[in-house]
């Protein structure tokens, strides 16, 4: 396919030096280039998040700690609708 696509000039004086080092005419090195860039990301390190010790004290339970603001929550709402009265 022929179409007419308007480069900056740092991206066509990279692909001109590319061509030349690799002895390739202009428009394998753009072909490829836009292969490469069109290509789906392979990284197959998963990503990882660093863990570190909360300095939580014996029997903290965080399992229950959304139950428990939940809980907060709710008391201090009564609070709020007792003192209206």
């Amino acid at each position: 396919m022929r179409t007419t696509v308007t480069l900056d000039p740092d991206v066509a004086s990279a692909l001109e030096q590319a061509a030349r080092e690799r002895r390739v005419s202009f428009k394998k090195v753009l072909n490829d280039a836009v292969r490469a860039g069109l290509r789906p990301p392979t990284d197959p390190r998963p990503y990882r998040l660093p863990t570190r010790r909360m300095g939580l004290r014996p029997g903290v339970d965080l399992d229950r700690a959304l139950a428990l603001a939940e809980d907060l929550e709710d008391r201090e709402v009564m609070r709020k609708l007792e003192l209206r009265k």
